[in-house]
């Protein structure tokens, strides 16, 4: 009897303690192609980096929870991908990206975002291409109650959000982008803020990773690389390690 009440003790417990949850999100894919270089897609750069993102987490610790909003080259609604990480209630969304410009050559670096103001007009044309992405899906208009991606005035609804969520998707992001200039030696473009739906829609600490420019010849070859790859995976695994250690405390 006393070893059935242990256990049953033991049961109860397993139930109320919810395992730490990650959501990697690979953005774009399918019909979407993203950000498109002189030979390689945002899409396939997103998914090998969430992928290898992915596998980092499972391999140092087991008993994280790591959930995929894809793990192939399947288009994804936007609000699909927040409704994920809502629905398994998770604890980190972090959402893998690749940058462009109009420019034919593009700069070179990382960045990392938050959710928030866009004061700035390179963080809104960042946004606004990411952004750009609902038109592909049917009924926009009415599913995002009139946003508008294109228009600055569809943004000014970010200036009156309060996320409760920012001193830790701030956090997450500066351990990321350090990690991204020291072990991945890459150009540090900073933390930013900017109007991001995917961000928008989720209740958990979130940052949207842009891991370089596709449309910068060195960089696209890095970013189409397996060891580039396998670098900016590990730079943002360290970064979450070390947010993960923080979250303990």
């Amino acid at each position: 009897m006393k070893r059935y009440i242990l256990s049953l003790a033991a049961f109860t417990l397993s139930l109320c303690i919810q395992a730490f949850t990650v959501v990697i999100d690979a953005g774009h894919g399918g019909k979407d192609a993203g950000a498109v270089g002189r030979s390689a897609k945002e899409k396939d750069i997103n998914l090998a980096v969430a992928l290898e993102l992915g596998k980092l987490i499972e391999k140092n610790h087991p008993e994280i929870k790591v959930i995929y909003t894809r793990k192939t080259d399947v288009f994804v609604e936007l609000n699909e991908r927040a409704n994920i990480a809502n629905k398994a209630k998770a604890d980190l969304f972090i959402s893998v990206h690749t940058n462009s410009t109009a420019a034919k050559v593009g700069p070179q670096g990382t960045e990392t975002y938050t959710l928030g103001m866009h004061r700035a007009a390179d963080n809104l044309a960042v946004a606004k291409r990411e952004n750009s992405v609902i038109t592909l899906e049917s009924n926009y208009e009415e599913r995002y109650e009139g946003f508008d991606p294109s228009s600055s005035e569809s943004y000014i609804i970010f200036e009156l959000m309060q996320d409760k969520f920012m001193e830790q998707s701030v956090e997450l992001a500066r351990n990321i982008q350090q990690e991204f200039k020291q072990t991945g030696k890459r150009i540090d473009k900073g933390v930013h803020q900017a109007g991001f739906l995917v961000l928008r829609a989720t209740s958990m600490p979130s940052i949207l990773v842009e891991l370089g420019y596709v449309n910068n010849p060195t960089e696209e070859q890095y970013l189409k690389s397996q060891a580039g790859r396998q670098t900016l995976a590990r730079c943002i695994y360290n970064g979450f390690a070390k947010y993960k250690k923080s979250y303990k405390k």
